[in-house]
């Protein structure tokens, strides 16, 4: 079998047996493949690599500054490739099951205040091109969050999951997990008032012969629903637009301070967990940390006796 077999194998198992997401196999295939193509110009190739060689390209991703985590998710991939080939009989031997990876660097995750919150979501009421437009992107906003999701997870939501005016949104997560989220009231409000407007968009693409669209969030693009890049250009402009700084603000941020302000107003950690669809607690546990370097600050800040 070629190179490219092994990773195709590789991938259709990740799916088939792990139920690995569209965007995990998109980003073990990209990983494998500048390996394969490192191992190509080195004169090797995936079937005959050795130890030597993995640690060379290792090296060679160090050299080209590429960060801790990029390189321990790029050995990561690696390894598992090999132990998927050992047992399936591709190769005699491992030939990465002894290399130890680069570590990660412990970084907090970056999380946003609730005033910054609450301009970010005042912002997306006014804009848009069209009434229907401000709607949306104030549904984008409140459900975000109101939930914690993960930004895949928001705009590829299905129509039915939220029909019926929900007071807990079904989310399907990574390998396909479903967890519930309870909606909080604006967040409720919003999602009616959006659904209201879609459904009469609907109804006048029907009497044109246009055929309805299963998401909550369409697009006329290939994927049938609203991209992780379209959403993320606009989370920048209602920064802007809120007046607060685009460098703090992304998806993921959200999803940071959905967690943090639970934690804050004295949610249970294991609840958090469950909203987050972690599937351990040790992942939710960094957000301990991220509430007690915010009170480190606020001390710092505002004590009469911190100030010098």
């Amino acid at each position: 079998m070629s190179d490219l077999h092994w990773i195709g194998a590789f991938l259709d198992a990740q799916a088939a047996e792990r139920g690995a997401a569209t965007n995990t196999q998109l980003a073990y295939a990209r990983d494998l493949k500048d390996f394969r193509d490192w191992l190509e110009h080195a004169g090797s190739s995936l079937t005959d690599a050795q130890k030597s060689d993995v640690e060379a390209y290792l090296v060679s991703c160090d050299a080209q500054g590429l960060a801790k985590s990029t390189r321990a998710r790029r050995l990561s991939a690696i390894k598992q490739l090999y132990r998927f080939c050992f047992e399936e009989g591709f190769r005699a031997d491992n030939p990465a099951v002894q290399i130890s990876g680069p570590g990660r660097d412990k970084r907090l995750p970056k999380t946003l205040s609730t005033e910054e919150v609450d301009r970010l979501l005042d912002a997306a009421t006014t804009h848009g091109r069209t009434d229907a437009d401000k709607l949306r992107n104030t549904c984008l906003m409140q459900l975000l969050y109101a939930t914690g999701m993960r930004v895949s997870e928001l705009v590829s939501l299905p129509l039915t999951s939220a029909k019926g005016d929900p007071r807990m949104l079904l989310i399907r997560g990574k390998g396909g997990k479903e967890r519930m989220v309870p909606l909080s009231p604006p967040a409720r409000a919003a999602l009616r008032d959006w659904l209201a407007t879609r459904e009469a968009g609907e109804d006048a693409a029907r009497q044109e012969g246009k055929p309805a669209s299963p998401f909550l969030f369409p697009s006329r693009g290939k994927s049938g629903y609203l991209t992780r890049h379209a959403f993320y250009i606009l989370i920048k402009e209602l920064a802007v637009k809120g007046g607060v700084s685009p460098d703090k603000v992304t998806p993921h941020t959200l999803r940071h301070a959905f967690a943090t302000h639970l934690l804050a107003n004295g949610a249970d950690l294991r609840a958090i967990q469950t909203f987050l669809g972690h599937a351990d607690v040790s992942t939710t546990e960094i957000y301990t940390h991220v509430l007690e370097e915010r009170l480190k600050e606020l001390v710092l800040d505002h004590h009469p006796l911190a100030r010098d």
